[in-house]
């Protein structure tokens, strides 16, 4: 009988959450900032949970967790340089 298999879905909500912040950052006059910031952060939120819930499931979601945390700095990156505030 096999054992079965460790999934890790809040590391991939939380690739998806913070793919969707940083597509609706670059939206103007502060909708942008509140939408994409808002999204990064639980995203950012999600990613950690995703990365202390995969040393549990064998290692599996680390990859999401990480991109959604890429995914968080390019959107906090692009906030700071005036995405989704400027038009």
């Amino acid at each position: 009988m096999s054992t079965p298999r460790k999934r890790n879905p809040t590391a991939v909500f939380a690739f998806w959450i913070g793919l969707l912040g940083l597509v609706l950052m670059p939206i103007p006059l502060f909708v942008g900032l509140i939408l994409g910031g808002g999204l990064a952060f639980v995203a950012l939120v999600l990613a950690v949970i995703g990365l202390l819930k995969s040393r549990h499931a064998a290692g599996r979601g680390i990859g999401w967790s990480v991109w959604a945390l890429v995914f968080v700095a390019l959107t906090y990156g692009g906030i700071s340089v005036g995405g989704g505030v400027i038009w």
